[in-house]
């Protein structure tokens, strides 16, 4: 059996944060609802949000494991995804890698 697909976005948020979701309802309808406050826990605080990034996924687990993944990448790995910079992504991953504590090699 085929499950449903999702989509996964990114919004830019009113104190300059960022907030990823998943949903499967018209991106715009979710990001309505986040402007309203409605199952919006972390963007009701930090209204107005504009959307700057979404993808549909066919497949909700595959939307999920994205979802998932852009919820643990830094903020300027969040941004080159924003601008399209796919090309970036695995630098900033790495640099992100080389910064942790030594100690703990």
């Amino acid at each position: 059996m085929r499950t449903e697909g999702a989509s996964v976005y990114i919004l830019r948020c009113g104190d300059g944060s960022y907030y990823a979701g998943l949903t499967r309802k018209e991106v715009e309808t979710r990001v309505s609802e986040h402007n309203l406050g409605i199952n919006a826990d972390y963007t009701t605080r930090r209204r107005p949000v504009k959307l700057v990034w979404s993808e549909r996924f066919d497949l909700l687990t595959d939307a999920i494991a994205t979802e998932r993944r852009i919820k643990g990448w830094s903020r300027a790995k969040k941004e080159a995804l924003i601008r399209g910079d796919c090309e970036a992504l695995p630098a900033l991953a790495a640099r992100r890698t080389k910064k942790s504590d030594p100690k703990q090699s």
